[in-house]
């Protein structure tokens, strides 16, 4: 990339003509409530904006401040958050809201250093909420900054072991001045512009010093290295019902994957064939007239694919042995159920007709 090139006064004059009208974005010439940058930041985690934006609102709108956010519970916030997924951001999200209202007196810390002893905050949260919301002159790298500087510096070098060289490149452009605004026009210009096929060179206001460009390799960066086929595991899950029409349904444990939400009880989800028929009555929640219900459910994961069949009964006098919870069928909707589990849901009021108790 030239180095005489000013990219910095460009690419903002660019951004105060085009910037996106987000709904955690401050107004022009505004600096944003580092609660909105923080919560936006944490949603945008491995989610897209149109994703995420409906989610924002409904919790800014629920939770205006992060005081309101702290004095919530676990389990409410659990529930708004489901559909969401990555869950494990749900309850870092409420334990960094509790901290910061408990111990920082409700003000997030402004520096990078700081914010990264937030619990679920990472680099490039803290350097988001440092420059966007204080202005400071934090380096914010996420995978739209990672394509826009591959290109610029025609770095061939595949992801993600690249990530640190990209880094290193990124903060050589950021500016003293308005570094939050400057984080998110890299943002805006590699989600509009230089984006992942058919770029649109013409209209970058960085075309000049792009390198990639000059070579006529923008649409080939950044490289990435060959990803390992996802594995498919496979489980059973149970749809149990009581003699008053209630589901049963479980919590799963704090830790690990889709930790504290609530699912409908399963056998475990291992690679290979599914469980046979023993192995489904070992794991059944109660000693029941089980019947296998058509077709299957499909999921997909950061790093597997899951394939659950479902099988359906109704309970008998010794329900209320089961583990779990029992919950109204008109009231799943206010359960912390993950996508996986909603699809359970659906699927089971699709094809599980009453059965006579």
């Amino acid at each position: 990339m030239r180095t005489d090139f000013p990219a910095a006064q460009r690419l903002l004059s660019w951004y105060d003509r085009h910037r996106r009208d987000l709904p955690w974005r401050a107004p022009p010439g505004r600096r944003a409530a580092p609660y909105r940058v923080w919560l936006s930041e944490i949603m945008l985690q491995q989610t897209t904006v149109p994703a995420a934006a409906p989610y924002f609102l409904a919790f800014t709108e629920r939770w205006p401040t992060v005081q309101d956010l702290a004095a919530a519970s676990l389990d409410e916030v659990l529930v708004a958050w489901a559909g969401l997924g990555y869950y494990a951001r749900a309850r870092n999200l409420h334990k960094c809201a509790r901290v910061v209202a408990d111990q920082h007196g409700g003000r997030f810390p402004e520096t990078e250093a700081e914010l990264l002893d937030l619990p679920g905050v990472g680099a490039y949260t803290a350097a988001a909420v440092a420059a966007i919301a204080f202005d400071r002159p934090a380096t914010v790298v996420d995978g739209n900054v990672e394509r826009v500087v591959a290109r610029l510096f025609a770095v061939e070098e595949p992801l993600p072991g690249v990530k640190p060289k990209l880094r290193a490149l990124a903060a050589t452009l950021t500016p003293q001045a308005r570094p939050g605004d400057f984080a998110q026009a890299m943002m805006d210009l590699g989600s509009g512009v230089c984006t992942p096929r058919k770029p649109k060179c013409m209209l970058c206001p960085l075309a000049e010093a792009c390198d990639a460009r000059e070579a006529g390799i923008q649409e080939e960066l950044p490289r990435k290295s060959a990803k390992a086929d996802k594995p498919t595991r496979r489980g059973v899950a149970y749809w149990l019902i009581n003699p008053h029409g209630d589901v049963l349904l479980r919590r799963r444990a704090e830790d690990g994957l889709l930790g504290g939400m609530t699912e409908v009880p399963s056998t475990g989800w291992a690679e290979g064939a599914p469980p046979d028929a023993r192995a489904v009555e070992r794991a059944a929640p109660l000693a029941a007239s089980w019947r296998t219900l058509p077709g299957s459910v499909r999921h997909t994961f950061s790093h597997f694919h899951l394939e659950l069949g479902v099988v359906a009964a109704r309970a008998g006098e010794d329900w209320a042995r089961a583990d779990g919870i029992w919950v109204p069928l008109d009231q799943l909707g206010g359960q912390a159920l993950p996508s996986v589990m909603r699809k359970v849901v659906r699927h089971a009021l699709a094809h599980a007709q009453p059965s006579p108790p």
